[in-house]
């Protein structure tokens, strides 16, 4: 289990990934990336081996993989889980 709220990533060869950790992120980082001389891809791929070396906060890491994943549009939507479809469904019929 990951340490973060998992991400849904979509690479150029049309494989989904699910990244809720450094590792997963790292592995993410090695697929097929449009652009990987981008900015925001050598930040995170520089801030990931950071955090797995221990001189870089793992949250300033993973939010810098979220910020290229969505400059390079790889983020996909996220799906409500089931417990918040069943809050929805269940407070739908409370009026205020």
């Amino acid at each position: 289990m990951g340490n973060f709220l998992p991400l849904s990533i979509k690479l150029v060869d049309a494989k989904s990934m699910t990244v809720s950790s450094i590792c997963e992120a790292e592995a993410a980082l090695q697929g097929q990336w449009p652009n990987k001389g981008a900015a925001p891809y050598r930040d995170a791929c520089r801030l990931i081996a950071a955090a797995k070396g221990g001189s870089c906060s793992p949250a300033i890491a993973f939010a810098a993989f979220k910020a290229a994943a969505i400059d390079q549009r790889l983020l996909q939507p996220a799906e409500k889980s089931d417990a918040l479809k069943m809050l929805d469904d269940v407070s739908k019929d409370i009026q205020i």
